[in-house]
């Protein structure tokens, strides 16, 4: 299972308790996901590995889950308020990552699947599934990504396509998708290297805004 960065993990606790253990299987999903880009080195191992996670997703709408600790979460607090079908849609993001150039499409792609994807099904668990919130999840995939790239000339390219995108002002009981477009957006303006993930200012930023919503 992957793990939860720190951020996610703050934001997590600032989820109402009735929606958290539901937000919590659909995050460590995405985490899941991207455990397979970080740990498996061949393009054609993290191929079949993201193949193995839609198909299982998909069957979950058709069949119980099988033995795997994040398939067994999204039945218990997921299923069948979002479909499995529609959460193999996160694994279309992941995958265009493995593009063989990170060009804009290729980024327009992922941060809509995946980003743009995670904040609408998180804010439909919240009670808000067509809120414009949504959109801010394409930045804070990008920035995200950003955060984890080594080659400079495609971080730059993740960056300038996260700056791009337009957000607004966030509702209050949407706050844990406003921390975390507030970290994207404080990490954006600040550039590469970016400020560590939990330090204590990123604490803070995220507690004036579950204030203020600024």
């Amino acid at each position: 299972m992957g793990s939860l960065d720190p951020d996610r993990t703050l934001a997590l606790t600032y989820v109402p308790a009735r929606h958290r253990e539901a937000i919590r299987a659909l995050w460590h999903l995405d985490a899941a996901l991207g455990a397979v880009l970080a740990t498996a080195r061949e393009p054609m191992i993290r191929q079949i590995r993201l193949a193995w996670w839609r198909e299982a997703l998909e069957r979950l709408d058709t069949a119980p889950a099988p033995a795997e600790p994040v398939l067994r979460d999204l039945e218990a607090h997921i299923l069948p308020a979002i479909a499995g079908a529609e959460l193999s849609g996160l694994e279309e993001g992941w995958h265009a990552l493995l593009a063989e150039t990170l060009d804009g499409p290729a980024l327009h792609h992922y941060a809509a699947e995946r980003g743009e994807r995670l904040f609408r099904l998180t804010a439909r668990l919240l009670g808000a599934p067509d809120h414009p919130v949504v959109a801010s999840g394409r930045a804070w995939a990008l920035a995200d990504l950003a955060r984890n790239m080594q080659d400079e000339a495609e971080r730059a390219r993740a960056v300038d396509a996260a700056i791009t995108v337009s957000t607004g002002p966030i509702p209050k009981f949407l706050r844990p998708l406003g921390m975390l477009a507030r970290l994207a957006d404080r990490d954006l303006r600040s550039g590469f290297p970016f400020e560590p993930q939990g330090a204590p200012r990123r604490m803070l930023v995220m507690a004036a805004h579950r204030i203020t919503g600024r």
